[in-house]
């Protein structure tokens, strides 16, 4: 029997079960029957925007807007304001909007006034990297990391700034972080002298951050790292960070939408995935045939894969 090799409907999201996640509000949860979750909303915005089901992306996004606090952050929960990681999400999801140009101005403004923590290391300290860099941080007061800094700069890029100070810091924090071998694990790279462990979905992170803004030969050992791991890895939030990373390096593999089948084929063994790690997943794929289907139209011309805004 001939197996037919997986299509671009084969990601939608009745096909893949994000339309049993939707929230009367237009919000979604973060698995099936479940209550609303800001960044689950962030994440299906982005899918439904990039295959193009206006109507329900409008839905989420505009169920975003109600999240958004007076200084322009964008909590997980209004009871929990220092956890504003999904502010960089919601940027993302609002931008080239007109409707939402407002909510997402304000939260521009406010990413670009907060940071990570960074204090200086005091001697004897164990930890290899520059502490002093500015990026961004999962929650207020606690240190900057890799992926919080990455959606930060892929935020920012969304909205077309580019040289601002604080993307050059942050662009500096991935390259300092950057492991010696190649990769990135959540933000260290040596502890008391040895090298960790570099992590397939922190590289495709900071490698989806950095594309179009460092150039290739500062980050080639890491896109050599995540090649070599890109057709062993099985879990939503590695496969799909790997793949967006590689993409945003014009490095996706031949193999790469089979390996979406096969990992949302997995769900029958393993159950529902996350709804954010999903949309990750469904994100990668769609991202790489919306990009084959504007690269076949004859109406672009120039660079077409810098007409699709990848996450």
């Amino acid at each position: 029997m001939t197996i037919e090799p997986p299509t671009l409907s084969s990601f939608s999201p009745a096909v893949t079960g994000l339309e049993t996640r939707a929230l009367s509000d237009g919000g979604f949860s973060a698995l099936p029957n479940g209550t609303y979750r800001t960044d689950a909303t962030a994440w299906a915005a982005l899918v439904l925007e990039a295959m193009g089901s206006t109507q329900a992306y409008q839905a989420a996004a505009q169920r975003l807007c109600k999240d958004q606090m007076p200084d322009g952050r964008v909590p997980i929960d209004h009871g929990h304001p220092e956890v504003w990681w999904p502010t960089a999400l919601a940027v993302v999801a609002w931008a080239g909007v007109e409707q939402f140009r407002l909510e997402k101005d304000r939260a521009v403004q406010f990413l670009l006034r907060v940071s990570g923590a960074n204090p200086a290391k005091q001697p004897g300290d164990p930890v290899g990297h520059d502490t002093t860099l500015r990026g961004w941080s999962w929650i207020e007061g606690t240190h900057s990391w890799v992926e919080p800094t990455s959606l930060g700069l892929q935020a920012l890029a969304a909205v077309g700034i580019q040289d601002h100070p604080r993307v050059q810091e942050s662009m500096r924090l991935l390259l300092n972080r950057q492991l010696p071998h190649g990769g990135w694990n959540y933000g260290n790279t040596t502890i008391f002298g040895r090298e960790l462990h570099p992590m397939p979905e922190s590289t495709g992170a900071a490698l989806a951050g950095l594309a179009g803004r460092v150039s290739r030969d500062e980050i080639v050992r890491s896109l050599l790292y995540l090649e070599g791991e890109i057709g062993r890895l099985r879990t939503p939030l590695s496969l799909g960070w790997g793949l967006l990373g590689l993409a945003a390096w014009e490095r996706w593999p031949s193999s790469g939408e089979a390996l979406v089948a096969d990992c949302l084929a997995a769900r029958s063994r393993y159950g529902d995935y996350d709804t954010s790690a999903l949309c990750l997943l469904m994100l990668s794929a769609v991202q790489r045939g919306v990009a084959a289907k504007i690269v076949s139209s004859p109406e672009v011309s120039g660079n077409p894969e810098s007409a699709v805004r990848t996450q």
